[in-house]
């Protein structure tokens, strides 16, 4: 009698499967169909399908549905080209549609041509950036497309260094650990039992991830001292100074101050210059976290928001977010040209020798904690080669310019109320107040059934896909709507539409 697993050779082979997939080249003999069916999937229904106004944002699906419409377990033999393809095209259907242009829930949306071919690019290349040897180009597009990222910051000729790193947390990440480098260089070979108590500072509003990389790195995130905002969500800097006054005081020793250019929720660009001061003052490392505002320095007009981050010790900035760079592209800039090398290396001779016959400066990745790295560069330089940076400043100028438009329709509409009147960057914060709730701000269950309003919507929305927003509770605020404009193909016609959606889906809801 055959083995069970030789039945089931036999029923593949049968269905034309060939045992031999399993190898892992291209060859045009048994790869060129499905590739080039794979490839046009991807172009007619996921790149140009996905992204027409009339498709929807998301089909909603709860975990049952998805899990009995796609096969999620792996298996222990292969499928044929055909399910494959199946598979592909029930993956996109099932998954958000962030290329759509009502997709504005997050700060990141659309999928830029020149982008995704980068992309696309990069993953066919499959390299990994570490030494020159194995990813040449890669290691000086890097270097070209950091150092003119450092002077649009404002820093010198350029100077200092920088990488690209797996998202923008990780690059606040960097900043603490070159900035505590900076201060106690014993910290890399005797570790934290022999450096005092660290404290540093941030915006109660800033990104949670200078908190959580105080924790991860054991500086511990009741050390991550968290300073008051003001009603625009910018931090202030009298708060800032007596903290650090404060913990000085204590015998703790601050060391940084991560200040935000574009705050997650609020949009809001902290005063760099007053914050330079104090930690000129006081001897401490200024990171500027510009993930989401950084964009701004590309236009003329909107640069001066994050005036005075020239003076930055080091920046994070995240071309996936503003510029609208395919996920994930996130570099982290510094002023200070061999802090990250020195704080980081550790000079891996199987991979980092000496004695090679090139210079051996350009190998670039033990700086970095990661060994093997994807050359997110690619995608943002062949952007960038596409559009020129005056492409990058009409994109970003007409970003502002819808939300601009937006607010003003919005202002004094009726059922809108707006949680900011003069937002910074494109966020835009309301509430929509449906009718069961207008008259009734005096009453005392207003707040608590104002904060219903919103997930109701929202629930609204993703059944129908008509669009995606998200929505938060901020402080003492209930839930409001934050939309976010990213994408610059939308139009003030798009605007008008995103008014009359909320109207339509939040007229008449009850609370």
């Amino acid at each position: 009698m055959p083995a069970d697993s030789d039945l089931i050779v036999a029923e593949r082979e049968d269905l034309g499967i060939d045992r031999t997939l399993y190898k892992s080249l291209s060859e045009r003999s048994k790869h060129e169909d499905f590739i080039r069916r794979a490839v046009d999937l991807l172009v007619e229904r996921v790149v140009f399908g996905r992204s027409l106004r009339t498709s929807k944002v998301v089909e909603r699906a709860v975990p049952s549905e998805i899990k009995k419409a796609i096969d999620l377990k792996p298996r222990d033999g292969p499928i044929s080209h055909d399910e494959l393809l199946g598979l592909m095209a029930d993956v996109a259907r099932y998954s958000v549609n962030t290329a759509h242009p009502y997709f504005v829930n997050q700060l990141y949306s659309s999928v830029d041509p020149y982008g995704s071919v980068g992309q696309w690019l990069t993953d066919a290349l499959n390299p990994s950036v570490y030494t020159y040897e194995v990813a040449p180009v890669f290691t000086l597009m890097e270097e070209e497309v950091l150092k003119e990222m450092r002077v649009l910051v404002g820093w010198k000729d350029g100077e200092g260094d920088g990488i690209f790193c797996p998202g923008g947390s990780i690059a606040n990440g960097y900043a603490i650990s070159c900035a505590r480098f900076h201060f106690y260089p014993e910290i890399k070979t005797k570790g934290v039992y022999a450096v005092p108590k660290l404290t540093l500072y941030t915006s109660e509003l800033a990104h949670y991830s200078t908190k959580k990389l105080a924790a991860f790195m054991g500086i511990g995130d009741e050390n991550c001292v968290l300073i008051k905002t003001d009603k625009y969500g910018k931090i202030d800097v009298e708060d800032l100074e007596a903290k650090i006054i404060e913990g000085i005081e204590e015998g703790a020793a601050p060391f940084l101050v991560t200040a935000t250019a574009g705050t997650t929720v609020f949009g809001a660009f902290d005063p760099l210059v007053p914050i330079a001061a104090l930690c000129k003052k006081y001897n401490l490392w200024l990171h500027v976290d510009a993930a989401w505002g950084g964009g701004a320095l590309m236009s003329k007009k909107h640069r001066h928001l994050l005036n005075g981050i020239e003076l930055a010790d080091s920046v994070t900035w995240n071309p996936h977010k503003l510029l609208a760079a395919p996920q994930q592209c996130s570099t982290f800039l510094i002023r200070h040209k061999n802090v990250l090398k020195e704080g980081h290396s550790c000079n891996a001779k199987y991979l980092f020798q000496k004695d090679k016959f090139y210079d051996t400066s350009y190998d670039t990745g033990d700086k970095h904690i990661q060994c093997g790295r994807r050359a997110d560069v690619l995608k943002f330089w062949f952007m960038w080669k596409a559009k020129g940076s005056d492409g990058f400043e009409n994109h970003i100028d007409t970003l502002f310019d819808n939300a601009r438009f937006f607010l003003e329709q919005i202002r004094n509409r009726e059922g809108f109320e707006l949680v900011i009147e003069k937002p910074e960057c494109t966020n835009i914060m309301f509430w929509y107040v449906p009718r069961c709730l207008r008259g009734c701000e005096n009453e005392s269950d207003y707040r608590e059934r104002l904060h219903k309003v919103a997930p109701k919507i929202k629930e609204l929305m993703i059944k129908e896909g008509s669009m995606m927003v998200t929505y938060q509770p901020q402080g003492d605020l209930v839930n409001f709507f934050r939309i976010v404009f990213q994408n610059s193909a939308l139009d003030h016609k798009d605007m008008i539409y995103f008014v009359n959606e909320f109207e339509r889906l939040g007229r008449d809801i009850l609370v």
